[in-house]
């Protein structure tokens, strides 16, 4: 049972694996990504002053635009796991809605480098279509601009990706996937005037970010594709005739097909016919020579009776040699005394 079990397995796994190598080797391969993001709105307590006067905290609106995210990897493809150095750039523009200051916000936009190692595995790699998963971890280079000022930071950085890759090619795969990117929480510092209202606003605000993507990708070395096996070679039409015990007569059964035989040549126009007779072990070794000669002459004048020109045929005595059903010397086996007809 264990035997059996592990056979099935074996046979399960086989077109697996051979998809797997043609669909998707393992290797180095470098991509580029790109698409679009979401900075969640958040509202922060922050250290602001209006107009010269100070408070020890206030409520600062972030309210974030639809922005982009754009970049690029290198990675090392196991078929399974995968490992890759991501480098991207995030891009969200807003407003920012100060306390004591009216109108509609002050503009932003708020920028993020990131460098990140990504831990990723695929499921199904041998398929076209692969599901995956992953997660990173690295650092972001923010920057939050507006009124002509700017305030930077460096903050660590981590994301969580699932998406699914189609394997165009050994050589080429697409992924679209989803993503949560989140860093530690980035500092900001503004001093401004709006409407003849001076203002200061500093403190740190929580940074999640979601974004929908999609890649090519490229894998150095991947193998070409397997040219298509060549065609099975063409088998020659083949027919056989029996005899009967030290006969070399044919019976209607061997007319019939002889007749085959005969027509099958005619389908095939510039043919040649070999006609080899054997014997059984029955019977003196150069009796049984001359009498497997005399039934391959018969079959061959009764293929010249069907119309097949006589120089197109072949005859040959193998005698006791060549037998079908092996024996010992002396058996009468019917199986053993016969004419083969090879076209060819």
């Amino acid at each position: 049972m264990k035997k059996l079990l592990a056979a099935t397995t074996a046979l399960v796994a086989l077109p697996v694996l051979a998809q797997a190598q043609s669909l998707q080797p393992g290797g180095f391969y470098i991509g580029a990504e790109g698409g679009v993001s979401w900075l969640l709105a958040t509202s922060t307590n922050s250290n602001v002053t209006v107009g010269g006067v100070g408070s020890n905290s206030g409520q600062v609106n972030i309210n974030p635009n639809t922005g982009w995210v754009a970049g690029g990897m290198i990675g090392y493809d196991f078929i399974g796991p995968r490992v890759e150095v991501e480098a991207t750039y995030r891009d969200n523009t807003g407003t920012l809605t100060v306390p004591g200051i009216g109108g509609n916000g002050v503009g932003f936009d708020f920028n993020q480098t990131s460098v990140m190692a990504n831990l990723l595995y695929d499921f199904m790699p041998g398929s076209t279509i692969v599901p995956y998963i992953g997660a990173g971890l690295g650092v972001a280079f923010q920057n939050l601009s507006g009124l002509n000022q700017s305030s930077s930071t460096t903050q660590f950085a981590y994301q969580g990706i699932i998406g699914v890759g189609y394997n165009a090619t050994p050589s080429i795969r697409l992924n679209l996937e989803g993503r949560y990117f989140g860093t530690t929480n980035p500092n900001y510092n503004f001093n401004g005037n709006v409407g003849g209202t001076a203002f200061s606003v500093g403190g740190n605000f929580p940074n999640n970010n979601f974004s929908l993507m999609a890649s090519l990708q490229w894998k150095f070395g991947a193998p070409e594709a397997a040219p298509p096996p060549p065609p099975p070679p063409v088998s020659s039409p083949s027919f056989m005739v029996f005899f009967d015990w030290d006969r070399s007569n044919l019976s209607a059964q061997a007319l019939q097909t002889i007749k085959q035989a005969a027509a099958a040549f005619k389908a095939k126009g510039n043919a040649r016919i070999t006609a080899t007779g054997h014997t059984d072990t029955s019977g003196p070794e150069n009796y049984n020579m001359a009498l497997s000669l005399r039934r391959a002459n018969a079959v061959k004048d009764a293929l010249v009776r069907e119309g097949v020109p006589a120089t197109a045929i072949a005859v040959v005595g193998r005698g006791e040699q060549g037998l079908l059903v092996p024996t010992p010397d002396g058996v009468r086996e019917p199986q053993n005394r016969r004419v083969e007809i090879v076209i060819q």
